[in-house]
């Protein structure tokens, strides 16, 4: 029996995989590192920060309201925020010209992306890192 095939029989989690090893390299770390001591990987703590944003307020942010930037505003991530918002304005101002249309068309399909990758966990980590909470 190989080593990874090892359970837990308390919890059935295989052994190196729970909330207490890095998921990098399978060292048991703290329950509160934030980083491993045997790799230097930043451990992902499963406990939600006190401060944590919540995936579901960011992705649907990003879907209803995404081409003014405000789940990227949530998130912290304000210079990408304040492109889609102004991209934004800027394409109502030329909305009487084709390319204006095309341009909110645009941004608001990069918001809506955005807002299905934060749902699905592509995007998972706040501006200061904090994983979103569930």
């Amino acid at each position: 029996m190989t080593d990874e095939a090892v359970m837990c029989v308390k919890c059935g989690v295989a052994k190196g995989h729970g909330s207490n090893y890095c998921q990098n390299c399978g060292k048991p770390v703290a329950p509160n590192a934030e980083v491993c001591l045997n790799c230097g990987v930043r451990v992902a703590n499963t406990a939600a920060a006190s401060g944590s944003k919540s995936k579901m307020a960011a992705g649907l942010l990003g879907i209803f309201l995404g081409c003014f930037g405000v789940h990227n505003f949530y998130l912290g991530y304000t210079a990408k925020a304040v492109t889609q918002l102004v991209l934004t304005l800027v394409g109502c101002v030329l909305s009487c010209i084709v390319i204006g249309i095309f341009l909110v068309l645009g941004i608001w399909i990069w918001g809506l992306i955005e807002g299905i990758m934060i749902l699905t966990g592509k995007i998972n980590t706040d501006a200061q890192g904090n994983l979103l909470s569930e």
